[in-house]
């Protein structure tokens, strides 16, 4: 099964597939909470949405609670804190497992693929990111440390939508 067909919930709990969501655009998905230190990491990627959206590109962030729970929110509530706090219009997910026994299966997709050590596996941290080409591969993948803007993100980005 492609990544596409993977059936995911809005922030709002709508049922969907990346297919769906998506629309034949690229994407980098990106675990995302709004009390962990990378929280600023929005702002980029709000950038970035700004810069490609146009370009058959979208960011989707996928709000995750797995680490030291770093987005206890409600979905209305993580909805308000990113329109507002970093004016994102990108689409969100439902609050989702990365990693662990209830691992959401696109995670077990996305975490198949290593980054650019070789690393395959668990999801480190918020903020991990992974760039997706319109077809549903992973085409690379970016630990939380690398910022949104980064050149190595911005180059991934530009071969998956030219």
């Amino acid at each position: 099964m492609s990544l596409l067909d993977i059936e995911v919930s809005t922030l709002e709990g709508t049922p969907t597939t990346l297919r769906e969501l998506l629309g034949g655009r690229a994407a980098l998905v990106v675990n995302v909470a709004s009390r962990c230190g990378m929280t600023p990491q929005y702002a980029g990627l709000v950038r970035l949405q700004d810069t490609y959206r146009d370009r058959g590109f979208t960011v989707v962030g996928v709000p995750c609670n797995q680490f030291m729970g770093q987005e206890p929110g409600t979905p209305e509530e993580i909805a308000e804190f990113c329109s507002t706090t970093y004016g994102v219009d990108f689409p969100l997910l439902e609050k989702t497992e990365v990693n662990g026994d209830d691992r959401h299966p696109l995670y077990a997709g996305l975490t198949a693929v290593a980054d650019a050590d070789g690393d395959a596996g668990d999801v480190q941290w918020n903020f991990e990111k992974f760039v997706i080409d319109a077809g549903g591969e992973v085409v690379a993948r970016f630990r939380p440390r690398v910022e949104p803007e980064s050149p190595e993100v911005v180059g991934a980005i530009d071969k998956v939508i030219s």
